[in-house]
């Protein structure tokens, strides 16, 4: 019976493995995401890439998953813009 016992798995190795493997899944997917969605910290490329997403969103289907993800990166654009614009010294209005 010693060995049948010995043959299961480690219930709390297998649960302390499959929680790094999910820990280590979410940091990649923050990573990728965070990549993804940095910004850059100049006024003109912030421009230029708010009129490419703006292109690119007029291409998109209405009520499309793609068109709502980059109308809400657009927005971002816009608000770091906004940022960008309030810090200039005199603040452009």
């Amino acid at each position: 019976m010693a060995k049948a016992r010995d043959a299961k798995p480690d219930r709390k190795a297998t649960k302390a493995g499959k929680a790094l493997a999910k820990a280590d899944k979410a940091d990649k997917a923050a990573a990728k995401h965070a990549a993804r969605h940095s910004l850059p910290t100049d006024r003109a490329s912030l421009l230029a890439l708010h009129r490419d997403l703006r292109h690119r969103r007029d291409t998109l289907p209405l009520l499309s998953e793609e068109r709502a993800e980059t109308v809400i990166e657009i927005a971002r654009i816009e608000v770091q813009v906004a940022r960008i614009e309030r810090a200039m010294d005199p603040p452009l209005v």
